[in-house]
């Protein structure tokens, strides 16, 4: 697996947003992406040191339309600590 592939997008929430300020990010990954594969990424395609790095694994919510019953789709998100003397990630444009 590429390291471009395992990193899929920023999780942007409030509470993900206030945690940027302690250096923490949340990232949605791949599902079948290791624990160890995911630092690797963060760390080559940022540029920056993980110093902790938490993986939570998102059950599909049941949803309705009509009388149709589905799942929506079930994820993986990561939640990276970076170091003190790291830089930040940035992920918007001033």
């Amino acid at each position: 697996m590429e390291t471009r592939d395992i990193i899929l997008r920023p999780v942007v929430t409030e509470a993900s947003m206030a945690d940027m300020d302690n250096k923490r990010y949340t990232f949605d990954v791949d599902t079948r992406a290791t624990k160890p594969q995911i630092k690797v990424a963060i760390e080559d395609v940022f540029g920056v040191k993980v110093a902790k790095l938490n993986v939570i694994n998102v059950k599909g919510k049941k949803k309705r339309m009509g009388r149709y019953e589905g799942y929506t789709k079930k994820r993986r998100k990561a939640i990276v600590t970076l170091t003190a003397e790291s830089k930040e990630i940035k992920l918007f444009e001033d």
